[in-house]
């Protein structure tokens, strides 16, 4: 396989949208899972979860590309500036659910 087309397609924007659709399902898991509920993490609260993380991930990504005038091209280090502010988020979101 082509070198060009491989890196093609992991920089599009369809594969970096998919990626961060991974990432947070995975850090709402993650999230739910550190309390303490024998039970265990309900579907329908880690996917509402994914839907809050991924999209104040997306609305903070906007501000800070507007803010520093940055191109909205998708790349590699992109793509792990969004997967920061997801994590950094979900952490946020742990905190602010276990004070209440």
């Amino acid at each position: 396989m082509n070198i060009s087309i491989i890196k093609s397609a992991l920089t599009s924007k369809r594969f970096a949208l998919a990626i961060l659709v991974l990432t947070s399902l995975v850090c709402s898991r993650t999230m739910f899972l550190l309390f303490d509920d024998p039970e265990g993490p309900n579907l329908l609260v880690v996917t509402v979860g994914a839907t809050i993380i991924y999209s104040i991930s997306l609305v903070t990504y906007k501000i800070i590309l507007r803010l520093f005038s940055l191109a909205p091209h998708v790349g590699s280090g992109r793509v792990l500036l969004l997967i920061l502010i997801q994590v950094v988020v979900s952490a946020i979101l742990y905190i602010c659910l276990t004070w209440v």
